[in-house]
């Protein structure tokens, strides 16, 4: 059979879900060639974002997995490459020792400010042609469908 035979057999909603899930694949791929030219991964660039929004520049490691949707186990490997490459450091929470907190370092600052100018490209053409009304909307139904889905 013929690739340009092919029907898909899906419903408008799973065409629906499979059209997010293919832009933000598409998203993360090309957004990680840019990442990579500064040493970093998709996921290892998100722990940058959240630490330098985190106050202080510091979040325990529980906090920004669960921020990033990634397991406790992944995101302990995540930290310990980023410390060994110098974009921050990991330190025991003084008042609880089995807590873990993360930091940013001067590096990983850096990193987040050289990456900015080529990251707002990356994004403007992907969604830098809607309208800010259009931009809004899609924004609530994306957060409508995540929050009636995230507990279950």
């Amino acid at each position: 059979m013929s690739i340009s035979r092919y029907r898909s057999s899906l419903s408008v909603d799973e065409k629906v879900l499979m059209s997010m899930v293919r832009v933000s694949e598409l998203f993360k791929k090309t957004a990680s060639e840019i990442f990579k030219n500064y040493g970093l991964t998709f996921t290892q660039y998100n722990v940058l974002r959240v630490l330098n929004a985190s106050e202080d520049g510091t979040n325990t490691i529980t906090k920004v997995s669960k921020i990033l949707l990634v397991t406790g186990a992944n995101m302990t490997g995540v930290a310990k490459r980023m410390e060994r490459d110098g974009f921050l450091l990991r330190k025991r929470y003084s008042q609880d020792e089995r807590v873990t907190l993360l930091e940013i370092t001067p590096k990983g600052r850096k990193a987040l400010e050289n990456i900015q100018p080529e990251k707002e490209k990356h994004i403007d053409n992907f969604v830098g042609e809607l309208s800010g009304e259009e931009k809004t909307h899609v924004l609530a139904l994306l957060k409508q469908i995540y929050s009636k889905n995230e507990s279950k």
